[in-house]
């Protein structure tokens, strides 16, 4: 068991490598491309959907979105160091530099051998910005997960600057689960929460303590979702993220393999719960602790057809309120390199979301 673990995990820290290496690769085609993309997008699907007129530097991979003043922010995977975009319009993206200059001191010291920081959630809490980010170490599941915050996110604004705010919750071999991909959320009883993973034994969700924003020592976590496989067997879902709406919970996760450029198979799943502590159910009542939920974003299964693998998908609800879905899909006319895709949710009159992709 543990072998194939740790082969399962050293897969996913290449992958983790690949998409630094990938990223670098397209961004010129990408930047390049910007207008002539959109056209041929438009054209795919026969409207001109938010995704078709996305322009500019679209070169990401774990992507999260939210807005301070007239500006969106999308931060991602890209680089070794937490990338960051910007757009006045949610349409036009430019490159706006990373969060760290390096790995924390903290982070090197837990978690020996880490090279990159990845997959960050990006919140607004009690009058500050949160940015949860993960490291992890090569061929095991000793992971953490650490917290940044900054008074505001333009760097011409007063009170602007990332403070690491060191640990917030870790794993090592003796643990069932992997302490990447954090997602925060706060209940409607005002209770914070931060849910996380990759692998292993699935995706859980740990109570926050509400000043610090970390995880109290010894906390224990909730299971709120698993892929079923047998004894040994890789499991992959990762990349959950709580979506509070109309008095229910949905809960995104990410199932399958990423990072194969256009070969990848993720797609992304949605169950809902009255509780933000599951159980997560599909539309069908299938649950996500047997592997199951109702498909939200999905490949186009044709050949011919763009763009592969959409996955590790956020959200946020914008002034207006209009709620977006972000996510990284794999373009097939850009040499594969994991592209950023935004698209408005409409919820059904059964409350379930569909996403406008």
């Amino acid at each position: 068991m543990e072998c194939l673990r740790g082969i399962i995990t050293r897969n996913i820290w290449r992958v983790y490598v690949f998409r630094n290496i990938l990223a670098a690769a397209g961004l010129a085609v990408l930047a390049a491309s910007g207008a002539a993309d959109a056209q041929v997008q438009a054209g795919e699907k026969g409207a001109a959907t938010l995704n078709a007129q996305l322009t500019g530097d679209l070169v990401v991979h774990d992507p999260v979105i939210i807005r301070e003043g007239d500006t969106y922010y999308v931060f991602s995977t890209v680089g070794r160091y937490i990338g960051i975009k910007t757009s006045k319009d949610i349409k036009t993206w430019k490159d706006a530099g990373s969060v760290f200059a390096e790995i924390p001191a903290w982070a090197k010291q837990a978690v020996p051998g880490t090279e990159g920081i990845w997959a960050p959630d990006i919140s607004y809490v009690n009058g500050e910005y949160r940015l949860y980010y993960s490291v992890s170490t090569f061929g095991s599941n000793r992971s953490a997960i650490g917290l940044a915050t900054s008074k505001t996110l333009d760097p011409k604004a007063k009170g602007y600057g990332w403070k690491d705010q060191g640990l917030v919750v870790m794993s090592t071999h003796d643990d069932d689960f992997n302490a990447i991909d954090p997602n925060f959320v706060e209940d409607a009883q005002g209770r914070q929460w931060l849910s996380l993973g990759s692998f292993w034994s699935g995706l859980k969700l740990f109570p926050l303590d509400a000043k610090t924003g970390k995880v109290p020592a010894g906390t224990e976590p909730y299971a709120i979702a698993r892929r079923l496989a047998p004894a040994g067997g890789p499991a992959p879902v990762e990349a959950p993220f709580i979506i509070p709406h109309g008095g229910w919970y949905y809960l995104l996760a990410s199932y399958d393999y990423c990072c194969k450029g256009v070969n990848s198979t993720y797609y992304t799943v949605v169950g809902r719960s009255r509780k933000i502590t599951g159980p997560y159910l599909g539309k069908d009542g299938s649950s996500m602790m047997d592997g199951r939920g109702t498909i939200f974003l999905r490949a186009d299964l044709e050949e011919q057809q763009r763009f592969r693998g959409p996955g590790h998908a956020g959200a946020f609800t914008d002034k207006d309120g209009t709620t977006y879905v972000v996510y990284h899909a794999y373009d097939k006319q850009a040499n594969g390199a994991p592209t950023l895709r935004i698209a408005p949710i409409r919820w059904d009159a059964d409350g379930w979301p569909q996403a406008e992709y």
